[in-house]
């Protein structure tokens, strides 16, 4: 990352609300996954309010029709509703991208699972990577021409610093071969995340559609954590290691703010913490990027890998 870093007005302690405080999106079609709760459901909300049109890609209907009524109670929008996609089955995201209709002018790929007991897709794929990087990848590419119809579209993907904790396990992505560990899972699936953003930045900017990824901060008590039973002592105000811990529309903001702002429009293929471009990584703090994760070569890579796991299925489903 040679070109200057992006900073904005803003900071960890700001909420999703003030990214887009004068933002207009009238007309604007959004679409944020796992939107029924956490920040997914503010994210949704701060653009709402600015006036899109959002649809919550949801795997519970019932939940997603709860905060979308909830939404529009909150904004007085009426242009919200709730969609099934489960990210983890490939009909579903057939299925969603097929119903879509028209341009699609900003995606938030916020949806996720974390250290999750070892569970495999009915492909065999491990389901933090399957869920977290290779369902939004199938989804984007199935929505990139709703994406570049909108002619300045935006794809916000939503990492996490634990990627700074691995590299993508390349030879053994699926931990066929070793055995299944939660936290290096997590952490490959949210540096592919980013990976992607390099990719797609580079491979979409002819088309107009700019994708960057992002930090979120720590927050406690959205569903990502039901599977730690306490909030580790890292989750307490003022802990030392670099990393903001939030409240839930704090924790939204980076994601309204490159969905939305004006003040970064145009910036693609960035890796963005607490409102602003993040740094590289320094041994000792939880925040900045970690140098594999911008790799281009590796963003190519990871590209060829994904597209080959999903041919791949693709065939022995047909066989």
């Amino acid at each position: 990352m040679n070109t200057p870093r992006v900073t904005t007005p803003f900071g960890p302690a700001t909420t999703a609300e003030e990214t887009v405080e004068g933002v207009d999106l009238f007309g604007k079609q959004a679409v944020v996954t796992g939107a029924s709760s956490g920040i997914g459901v503010e994210t949704a909300r701060a653009l709402a309010k600015a006036g899109a049109d959002v649809t919550l890609a949801v795997r519970d209907v019932a939940a997603g029709e709860k905060a979308a009524a909830d939404i529009v109670a909150s904004t007085g929008d009426a242009r919200v509703r709730a969609a099934y996609l489960d990210l983890s089955v490939r009909d579903s995201i057939d299925a969603f991208v097929a119903s879509w209709r028209g341009p699609l002018d900003i995606l938030v790929a916020n949806a996720g699972v974390m250290a999750v007991p070892e569970r495999r897709t009915a492909e065999g794929w491990e389901m933090q990577f399957a869920t977290n990087h290779l369902g939004h990848f199938a989804l984007a590419l199935g929505l990139h021409d709703a994406l570049a119809a909108a002619g300045h579209a935006r794809v916000v993907v939503v990492s996490s610093v634990g990627h700074i904790n691995g590299d993508v396990i390349w030879d053994d992505p699926n931990f066929e071969e070793n055995p299944y560990d939660e936290w290096k899972a997590y952490s490959q699936s949210k540096t592919a995340n980013i990976l992607f953003a390099v990719e797609a930045a580079r491979r979409w900017a002819e088309d107009g559609i700019v994708v960057n990824a992002l930090n979120p901060g720590r927050i406690w008590g959205t569903g990502l954590s039901r599977h730690m039973s306490t909030p580790p002592a890292s989750f307490e105000p003022g802990s030392s290691d670099g990393v903001s811990v939030k409240d839930i529309s704090q924790g939204a903001a980076t994601s309204t703010l490159l969905a939305a702002s004006p003040l970064v429009e145009g910036v693609t293929g960035r890796y963005f913490e607490d409102c602003e471009e993040a740094a590289p990584h320094a041994p000792g703090l939880r925040r900045g990027f970690a140098s594999y994760a911008v790799d281009p070569g590796a963003a190519v890579r990871l590209w060829r890998l994904s597209l080959d796991m999903i041919a791949d299925a693709d065939r022995r489903k047909g066989a």
